[in-house]
């Protein structure tokens, strides 16, 4: 999978502002394949401009056109492309610590108004206002001036972002409060939520803002198992899941729950399950 925080911070040939690990930028996709797996250790915005796309996670999916808004959790996701039209966004990659700072005085001067479930998503349609449609046309502005804007206007306008985002969804609203009670992500949500996905250990690591070695010894205290055995029984139960519950074929639900080889798949589910996937299927018809 590309890391997309890794690529968006590091391609000059993008009009983008960094502020410390937050970065923005307007982006013209230049990937040419229809699928591609994308991770990013940022919560990132995204709002379109032009062309469509559709987001996949592993709890929902979601297609996105010029003027929709999305809000992701930091993770990974499948991003199917479409090629009527070029595909152009404004991406926003927050980092944990400005959106600490922000709701941190947001508290000291309001209540704020929080939702329930906060934890229980990895990407969040925005809905459309006139504020928030402002606020992406005024960043444009910046992105296609000549010089780039000083940080306490940079800082500044990576808030109104925020405090919009805050006035118009209170489960965002509650995720984000969430934040500043933690200095790191829960490594419990991250691998719940991206064990399906083909990434490193290494990867998860990042996701989860942690050293490797960290990661080991905490992943290890917290599942009392290693995270390749981890990864590999909860992707077989995830299969085993869909398979009770779909029509999918043993192909798909194998690529679809991290397995880049049937035989493979077919041989691991056989050892955890006792039943090979054609023989889990056929046990499940009544």
């Amino acid at each position: 999978m590309l890391n997309f925080y890794k690529i968006v911070k590091e391609n000059l040939n993008f009009k983008r502002f960094e502020f410390r690990e937050t970065v923005c930028l307007e982006y013209t996709c230049p990937i040419e394949a229809e699928e591609i797996g994308i991770f990013s250790r940022n919560d990132y915005i995204v709002y379109v401009l032009s062309g469509k796309k559709t987001y996949k996670t592993l709890y929902g999916e979601w297609t996105l056109e010029p003027g929709q808004t999305l809000y992701l959790k930091k993770g990974a996701e499948i991003i199917h492309q479409y090629f009527d039209d070029q595909y152009c966004m404004l991406g926003f990659f927050l980092s944990d610590e400005l959106i600490r700072e922000t709701i941190k005085e947001l508290q000291g001067n309001q209540v704020l108004k929080s939702g329930n479930d906060s934890a229980d998503f990895t990407a969040r349609p925005v809905k459309e206002s006139d504020y928030l449609e402002g606020y992406f046309n005024s960043m444009l502005t910046y992105f296609r001036g000549v010089n780039r804007p000083p940080d306490p206007i940079l800082v500044l306008k990576l808030k109104e972002l925020l405090i919009n985002l805050v006035n118009c969804d209170p489960v965002l609203t509650s995720y984000f409060i969430g934040l500043t009670e933690t200095d790191r992500p829960s490594l419990k949500q991250i691998m719940e939520k991206n064990f399906c996905f083909n990434l490193k250990l290494e990867d998860f690591a990042e996701l989860s803002h942690r050293s490797l070695s960290s990661f080991k010894r905490e992943f290890q205290q917290l599942f009392n198992e290693s995270p390749g055995k981890w990864i590999t029984r909860r992707r077989v139960e995830h299969a085993a899941n869909i398979i009770a519950n779909s029509n999918q074929s043993i192909t798909q639900i194998a690529y679809e729950t991290g397995f880049e080889d049937v035989s493979h798949f077919s041989r691991v589910f056989k050892k955890i399950t006792g039943k090979s996937p054609s023989e889990y299927k056929k046990s499940m018809v009544f």
